[in-house]
């Protein structure tokens, strides 16, 4: 079995992580473009284009199924991914959990790129699975481009910048860009009231990689023996995790499964 992901940057170690717990014995291939993040300033039809560039350089790799690890990708150019690869390469796009958030009691934020946020995606997956909740729509300029190069105090001051944007009473915040999940518990420790009821977080990266296992027809098995590979390619180049990955618990266990099968 081969799985690919594709991001922007190092936001896919969360999806990748997420499917190695379930199927270790997976091949993986990470492609992303650190030369030209961050996607979220971009145009849309530069966005579509780098996407697809990125993609294109997985697709060689013959995976099974392709799992665009980037709300950004997935909201401007999932159709032409699909145009181009589907169907003999499955597509699958991370969706914002806004609908499993607003199941809950409570109000909602929803934590995105300034791209994402008030776009007319995010603004129908709000209409349509939240109707009647509170929900906030927090723009989080600079924390993607932080955690992609693990710089702790550019992640302190954007949380905390975001937060401060984030009404008290929210119950749930929707992690409406991958590589938030990496710095989630930092973001809970940021928003989390004393005296309220533990917040919650909904990420994607667990329920994608799901996804994608019944997208191909196959079930979880974390007890397989086996260990599968790991390939990287950074802007179209073979390569290592970049050394920023390893700042996270996801990026040091795609690492360690990588040591261990060596």
């Amino acid at each position: 079995m081969k799985i690919a992901l594709m991001d922007s940057g190092i936001g896919l170690i969360a999806a990748a992580a997420a499917v190695r717990r379930l199927r270790p014995d997976a091949d993986l291939v990470l492609s992303s473009d650190p030369d030209g993040m961050p996607w979220g300033p971009r145009s849309v039809q530069d966005v579509t284009e780098r996407a697809l560039a990125v993609a294109e350089a997985a697709a060689e790799h013959r995976p099974e199924a392709l799992i665009v690890a980037c709300n950004t990708a997935s909201v401007h150019a999932l159709p032409a991914l699909r145009a181009r690869l589907e169907p003999g390469i499955p597509v699958i796009g991370t969706v914002p959990a806004i609908k499993p958030a607003a199941a809950g009691a409570g109000p909602v934020a929803i934590w995105a790129t300034p791209a994402t946020t008030g776009s007319p995606y995010q603004r129908g997956l709000i209409r349509d699975f939240a109707d009647g909740v509170e929900v906030t729509e927090v723009p989080c300029p600079g924390l993607a481009d932080a955690v992609q190069h693990a710089d702790e105090d550019a992640i302190d001051r954007t949380i905390a910048a975001a937060a401060a944007l984030t009404p008290t009473d929210v119950r749930a915040v929707v992690l409406g860009c991958t590589h938030y999940e990496l710095v989630a518990e930092r973001i809970r420790a940021a928003v989390q009231q004393p005296g309220m009821p533990p917040l919650v977080l909904h990420g994607s990266a667990g329920a994608v990689a799901a996804q994608t296992l019944r997208r191909i027809g196959a079930g979880p098995d974390a007890e397989s023996g086996a260990q599968g590979s790991l390939t990287v390619i950074l802007s179209g180049r073979t390569s290592a995790l970049p050394p920023a990955a390893l700042a996270y618990t996801e990026g040091r266990l795609l690492q360690a499964a990588v040591s261990h099968a060596q």
